[in-house]
């Protein structure tokens, strides 16, 4: 899929406007020069960051919703995917982002950028441990594995709230090694970037 698809997906599918897409064109350049000095992603994947970063992060707003005075906390953001695809969508002022990763490149990164888009989100550096976390969603793309995702709800998030997990063909195999031990609501959603990978969505009540 290629950058002009990918667009008019987000326009028409997803409903981002045509600001968050100039504000995405610009984020995707600045991925990509700091990209050269700093391991932001994965330099394969550089030509189709589109639809391998963007798109795939972006689908998510079908999952959220963007309501006042809650929030959604990525979890190891790196270089922002999914968290600051989801705050440049974000319209509502009384919506809060909140970014975690523990490498200190990564977060001046994100401020950085944050800055220069004029997007709203709170930067936390440092292990996610360290921090409360009180929270509406959970996000996450490529940072723990299923069962240390659900233990990260279960003892560290303090309210409840819905885990959303992109992942790859090996979601339900991870699903079913937790079948003893997983005794929450849960959803499979189908992924728009890859017929092989899923959305999981994890509800939890505290």
């Amino acid at each position: 899929m290629n950058e002009k698809e990918v667009k008019f997906i987000l326009i028409n599918k997803l409903g981002f406007s045509q600001d968050a897409l100039y504000k995405l064109d610009i984020f995707c350049r600045e991925v990509i020069k700091y990209n050269q000095k700093f391991n932001l992603i994965a330099k394969s994947t550089i030509e189709q960051i589109w639809d391998r970063h963007v798109l795939d992060s972006a689908q998510l707003v079908k999952f959220i919703e963007f309501s006042d005075n809650s929030s959604i906390s990525d979890l190891g953001t790196g270089a922002g995917f999914p968290g600051i695809i989801l705050a440049i969508f974000n319209k509502n002022k009384k919506f809060h982002v909140k970014l975690y990763d523990k490498s200190n490149v990564k977060t001046k990164f994100l401020t950085s950028v944050c800055e220069k888009l004029n997007i709203k989100a709170e930067i936390y550096e440092n292990d996610y441990r360290t921090h409360e976390i009180r929270t509406n969603y959970v996000v996450s793309r490529a940072f723990k594995k299923l069962e240390e995702h659900i233990r990260i709800s279960r003892e560290i998030i303090k309210v409840s709230h819905k885990l959303i997990i992109l992942k790859g063909k090996k979601a339900e195999e991870e699903i079913k090694k937790l079948n003893n031990n997983f005794n929450y609501r849960y959803s499979l959603e189908k992924s728009i970037t890859s017929p092989d990978s899923k959305i999981i969505i994890v509800n939890f009540e505290k």
